[in-house]
Formats: structure tokens, sequence, C-alpha cells
């Protein structure tokens, strides 16, 4: 099975990355599983406008996927624009693409209908895409559901170029995330960077126990009994928790006369505890910018290498390559 994700690098990762996608992209890689997984640099330029920050994102990203469990004996990692072949590939899917099938798609549509300026960038965004999954010949994209409609437009695309000059891709299939992996911010809405909402995964924790004592709560008195599964702050807690310490939170909510702040303050212990191990790996990551910087270079060669042979493919069925003389 041939796996393939990417991951936008638009500042740290935060609890909602993780536990939303990382921990199950990991939980992916394994013997019987062939995994590609990129830094999605040429996607983040449709938002980041800044050289040294993009780079700086770029580089931050690579080392907090392989703190986190990220294995490149098992996976393959690698930042998007070092496999130029994969812009190639866009170009020739992007030659049969129609305008209708992209003028439908959510993220364009939400920023026109916001009177927010689109550029070719975003209006393209899902036919580059298509070429990052198709360039592997990827089976399995695990995605949200709020990324199904790309998989959809990857498999439209490529079914289109095989219909007209013969069977060249692979049809992808999404696996769509846990759907339970959905992480509260801190103030209730979905963690996101666009809302200024999140807890990030690396963060101190003396500044993570700060931020985790300013979520914000209802104002119900404390004797007052509450329902643990209707509250983000008990959400939270319930990622790191045990089977036990969870039922143990649940019958305190249940029975009232607590404070939140007891709630938050046993949230901040497990959560650091938890990150622990991946913070101690960073640091020594960090310590070895040429051995992450190695790591990418050989992903890359090995993403190129595949890549390589689906772009031939493609220009041989398409006709965007002479045939070589005998």
């Amino acid at each position: 099975m041939r796996v393939l994700s990417g991951i936008q690098p638009t500042g740290r990762f935060h609890w909602g990355n993780y536990f939303g996608a990382i921990r199950q992209y990991i939980d992916l890689q394994g013997d019987r599983t062939k995994a590609f997984y990129f830094i999605a640099n040429l996607h983040a330029l449709t938002t980041i406008r800044d050289r040294d920050a993009l780079m700086r994102y770029t580089l931050d990203a690579a080392m907090d996927l392989l703190a986190l469990g990220l294995d490149p004996e098992k996976a393959t990692l690698f930042v998007q624009s070092d496999v130029p072949e994969v812009s190639e590939l866009c170009w020739l899917l992007m030659t049969g693409t129609p305008m209708g099938l992209l003028e439908r798609c959510v993220a364009y549509k939400d920023k026109k209908a916001k009177g927010l300026s689109a550029d070719a960038g975003l209006f393209t965004y899902p036919v580059l895409m298509a070429a990052d999954i198709l360039a592997y010949d990827s089976e399995i994209v695990p995605v949200g559901e709020d990324q199904i409609q790309h998989i959809e437009v990857c498999r439209d695309l490529a079914a289109s170029f095989n219909h007209e000059f013969g069977q060249t891709f692979v049809l992808p299939k999404a696996k769509i995330l846990d759907r339970s992996a959905r992480v509260p911010g801190t103030d209730g809405e979905k963690m996101s960077k666009s809302y200024n909402n999140t807890l990030a995964v690396f963060e101190e924790p003396a500044v993570l126990r700060k931020q985790i004592m300013r979520i914000v709560t209802d104002s119900r008195p404390m004797e007052q009994p509450k329902d643990p599964e209707s509250d983000h702050l008990f959400q939270l807690y319930s990622l790191f928790a045990s089977d036990s310490q969870r039922e143990e939170m649940a019958a305190l909510y249940r029975r009232g006369g607590f404070g939140y702040g007891e709630v938050k303050k046993a949230l901040a212990e497990l959560a650091i505890e938890f990150f622990a191990p991946a913070r101690e790996r960073r640091k020594e990551l960090e310590a070895q910018p040429r051995r992450v910087r190695e790591i990418l270079g050989d992903g890359a060669a090995t993403a190129r290498t595949k890549a390589s042979a689906v772009l031939r493919r493609a220009q041989d069925a398409c006709g965007a390559r002479l045939p070589e003389i005998c």
C-alpha cells in the first residue's frame, strides 16, 4: 500500500495538527506501507509571502515531524519544491482541467464569497495537489473531511487523462482521518492558526501552563454539575488522559463542586508529560541541522526517482516527450 500526505509549513504545529493528522500519518508508516510525506512549501506560498519565514517554517516542520515520530527508515520525508517533476506534471494535468471544476472548489469559492482576492495559485491549488498525489502512484491519501473534494478532483483529472491517453495514473482513494480527533481551541472553536486559538506542540512548559490557564470556560458556579461531553476543556483533557483518568474526571464533572482551574492544571501536567519525549528529540535535532537536511535530501532523491518515472510515463502517453531513436 502506497500512502501519501503533505502538510503546509505555515507556522509551528499545534495540538490540532498532531491529533487531527500527524499522529495518524505516523501510525500509517510501517513495514507493509510505502509512505511518502512531504512539506508542502509550494502550497504555502499562497499565504506566506515572507522568504525567511517560509524557509524557517519548512525546516521547523521537518524537525517537528521527525521529533514526533516520523521514521525516515519507514517513510520518505521531503520538501515539495525539491521534486520539480511534480510542477511539470501539474502543467500536463492543467492543460486538461476544466475551469468550471476549479471554480466549484470550496477554498476558491469561500474566498470569493467573502470578497477576498484570489490569485491563480489558489485557483489552481487542486491541480498541484493532484500532481502531488499522482506523482508517486499513491493509493491511499489520508485527509480530513474538508479535503475530500480535492481527492475527488484528483481522481477526475487522472481518469480524464487516462481516458484521453491510455492507462497512465493510479486512481487514489481517500482515507478519512478519525473525526474523534477534532481538537477544540482555547476558545472552544476548532483549533486553527486562523482563529489564533492554538496550543503549540513544542511550547515551553511554563508558557504552555499560562496559555492553558487562560482557556475560555463558562461562568457556571463551582457546585453545579456539568456535562463533560459538551465541554471543550474536558475534550482537551481527554486527548491525553488514560481511560481511568478520563472516567474519574467525567465523574467529577457530573458531581460538581470543582473549579475549572483544577481541570486546567491537570490538563497542563498531562500535556507536558505527553510531549516531553518529543521535546527532547526536538532539541537533539536542533543541534544537528545538517542531519535533518541530509534526511530531507535523501527523501527528495527517493521521491524524485519515483516522480520522474511517473512523469516520463505521462509524457510518453500524451506525446510531450519524443521517443528515443534506436
